[in-house]
């Protein structure tokens, strides 16, 4: 009797088993395999995740290769949807993954479920064409007992409040994805009040008496730029040289698409690399005029391994002198091209490499490689023997250099360096200093083709190796440095302090800009508008307000932009009481 029982139950236990399987198998939705829908998701794929993502190698986010197979598509696209959701939940896949990268993914609600699912389908055939395993995801690190370590001292409260008045909205340029924004602000030469702010999308606005008008469309011009993936292509940046009143000069830096076209740096590898950046001279024909007629000329172009970390910023110093040795040489702050993201350490962080730097070249000479921009004598290369180093290098070791900076009155040069995921620097250059990336992040070490994302504490014989940040932050108080400039305007309580923030909350900062810099603590900034407390976020409406700060050279005006296009002035600075 009790044999027939147990052979019973057995069976019952076979046949539930076996209704469970037939039921998850009938109720998992197979992803489609047509045509269409892989060649549509993986083109969202490549404009909306691979800046971030790939499928087989970890880079800014995790690889996504075979998540297909470990997560629903309904978790998947609501984590998609909103995934500080997600993670508020306390899902636990999704905590681990945030303590380890150290943000949280922007929300790409804008994404409608169709857009979702095919990029969906494209990771899970592309996942199974390449037998790529799912990511196996460390859920211990999601106690929430657990307490990061922070890597830098703490941002110091300052009491210091800024006072915002709208002053302008720009346009969203047609086809804008919602990643995409104003990125550069410059004062008119002239002094006359007139700026010019370009967007991301390849446009460059002439500002003039409250009304904002398309001053010159860079993208008509060139048939492969691109603006995708990701917030590192487009238009990067643009800058009007010293003597523009007389010679009408104007310098751009867009990304293209890579078809081939010859290139002044390239790998030894046969790659093909992830898109080209163009330094290109424009010559108007008549200063005055309120859209651009004129000339173009290509001066330098260079490739760079993935889509990520390009040419962020070009500048002049600013208000010198033309005995000044500095006079009418132009920077380029040059990113690593996400070359460690893809492990390939070896392409950086060498003086024959342009990747990672910064350049000092003169736009009006001609001794370079290629005849078409002169390498100015006073370089700190100009004499190395070896005929591969790049003469034009001004200082290395950068992964991502945001944005470029002088305190003028003390004869300095700032630069605001993107970190990887753990600590964010601003850094005061030397020319021919080596500033440390892939090796260093913040004060501390890194093993590059290990781990990017974990950081060593260093010795007293490492820390000589290479030049220190000025000061720094960490990512528990923000994700990436928005750079920004040395306030000497009217504002007492503003002056020499060098303002800046994080691109991703809006949370703004200063570090003071005294003779010895005695003081490298990084103090926070609190806003007002119309006199009352506020933050970016609350002003604009978002959870990734893509900061970017302005400033007038000529009347000392400091400006905030965000993504949306709204650009307010500060009016007012206080230690509140």
């Amino acid at each position: 009797m009790g044999s027939k029982k147990n052979i019973f139950i057995g069976l019952a236990v076979i046949i539930i088993i076996a209704l469970i399987v037939i039921f998850f198998s009938k109720s998992k939705k197979a992803y489609p395999v047509d045509e269409q829908t892989l060649t549509k998701g993986k083109n969202l794929f490549s404009t909306q995740c691979l800046s971030c993502h790939s499928l087989s190698e970890e880079g800014m986010g995790p690889r996504l290769g075979g998540v297909t197979t470990v997560l629903s598509e309904q978790h998947l696209l609501d984590f998609i949807h909103n995934p500080a959701a997600i993670i508020a939940s306390g899902d636990v896949r999704a905590n681990s993954l945030q303590k380890r990268y150290n943000q949280v993914m922007p929300s790409f609600d804008f994404l409608k479920d169709d857009d979702v699912k095919s990029i969906l389908a494209y990771i899970d055939n592309e996942s199974k064409l390449a037998k790529i395993e799912p990511l196996k995801v460390d859920t211990a690190a999601a106690n929430k007992n657990q307490v990061r370590e922070k890597y830098a001292p703490d941002i110091k409260k300052s009491g210091l409040v800024i006072q915002l008045e709208d002053f302008i909205k720009i346009p969203r340029a047609d086809g804008s994805p919602p990643d995409k924004g104003i990125a550069t602000l410059r004062a008119y030469p002239a002094g006359d009040g007139t700026l010019f702010v370009s967007d991301q999308m390849g446009i460059i606005y002439r500002i003039e008496n409250g009304k904002a008008d398309t001053f010159l469309n860079v993208r008509a011009a060139f048939p492969d730029f691109i603006f995708t993936p990701g917030i590192g292509t487009g238009l990067g940046s643009f800058a009007f040289h010293p003597d523009f009143l007389r010679n009408g000069l104007i310098y751009t830096t867009h990304a293209e698409q890579f078809i081939g076209k010859p290139t002044d740096f390239q790998f030894a590898d046969t790659f093909e690399p992830g898109l080209q950046w163009v330094l290109s001279e424009w010559k108007i024909n008549d200063i005055k005029a309120h859209k651009f007629k004129g000339s173009r000329r290509e001066l330098l172009r260079i490739n760079t391994p993935t889509t990520a970390h390009g040419v962020q910023d070009i500048s002049f110093v600013p208000t010198i002198d033309k005995k000044n040795p500095d006079y009418g040489m132009l920077f380029l702050g040059i990113g690593d091209g996400g070359s460690n993201n893809i492990k390939r350490p070896d392409l950086v962080h060498n003086k024959q490499s342009l990747l990672g730097t910064v350049i000092r070249i003169n736009p009006l000479g001609t001794n370079s490689k290629n005849g078409h921009y002169g390498i100015p004598p006073d370089n700190p290369f100009v004499k190395d023997s070896d005929p591969a180093t790049r003469k034009e290098i001004w200082a290395y070791g950068f992964r991502n250099p945001h944005r470029m900076a002088w305190d003028i009155k003390n004869n300095r040069m700032l630069l605001a360096d993107i970190g990887e995921s753990n600590i964010e620097e601003v850094n005061v250059i030397e020319k021919g200093k080596d500033y440390g990336w892939p090796v260093r992040e913040g004060n501390y070490r890194i093993a590059t083709k290990e781990d990017l994302k974990a950081i060593y504490p260093l010795n007293d014989s490492e820390r000589a190796m290479y030049a220190a940040p000025f000061a720094v932050f960490d990512h528990t108080e923000g994700h990436a440095i928005s750079g920004g400039y040395v306030y000497e305007g009217k504002l007492d309580a503003l002056k020499n302090k060098y303002v800046f923030g994080d691109i991703v909350t809006g949370k703004l900062f200063y570090v003071n800009m005294d003779g010895p810099l005695s003081d490298s603590s990084v103090y926070d900034l609190s806003i007002v508008e119309n006199n009352t407390p506020t933050d970016l976020m609350q002003l604009n409406n978002t959870q990734r307000v893509h900061l970017r700060i302005g400033y007038d050279v000529y009347a000392n005006e400091l400006y905030i932009m965000a993504k949306n296009g709204m650009i307010r002035k500060v009016t007012d600075a206080y230690i509140k009481k």
